[in-house]
């Protein structure tokens, strides 16, 4: 197979991105992880039939937390993400009773072990938990996405002299 790497399950690859090493795939890379109509479909679908879980904590992130974006039921490859922060590459997995019956948890292990492939870090965060305490939730989740933004200096302003890090 040429130059792309293999979606999961598909014995499809994609196209090489201009600019991307294979085998290393980067923060900008994720652009180019494109889903199938399929899972377009599903995604849009998921969106209007989200868990009260999921409604809670999508009325908080749709506010931009921190300044950060967050995206509701995002398809990416294969799959379809909770939630996902494009700046930090972070996936917010909303885990149900669902998630640990049946196939769910290899399911869900191939899915985070995809993601961490092309750098995106998966948080799984308990539905109990956001019921409990919404609040504190989005505190962790703020706190795991800003620790992934990357560092970079503010426009116009020269690179700090040494020793002033």
């Amino acid at each position: 197979m040429g130059g792309g790497s293999v979606l999961p399950g598909t014995g499809r690859g994609t196209a090489p991105h201009r600019g991307v090493v294979e085998g290393q795939p980067r923060a900008s890379a994720v652009a180019v992880l494109r889903a199938a109509s399929a899972t377009v479909a599903r995604a849009r679908r998921q969106r209007r039939d989200m868990s009260l879980p999921e409604i809670l904590l999508w009325r908080v992130l749709k506010q931009r937390p921190a300044d950060l974006k967050f995206r509701k039921q995002h398809p990416i490859g294969m799959y379809t993400l909770d939630f996902f922060c494009a700046a930090a590459t972070l996936c917010i997995e909303v885990d149900g009773a669902a998630h640990d019956c049946g196939d769910q948890p290899a399911f869900d292990a191939g899915r985070t072990a995809w993601l961490a492939l092309h750098n995106i870090e998966t948080l799984r965060i308990p539905a109990t938990a956001i019921l409990r305490d919404p609040e504190a939730v989005t505190d962790h989740i703020v706190a795991t996405a800003r620790a992934r933004l990357p560092l970079r200096q503010p426009c116009g302003l020269p690179p700090p002299r040494s020793g002033e890090e």
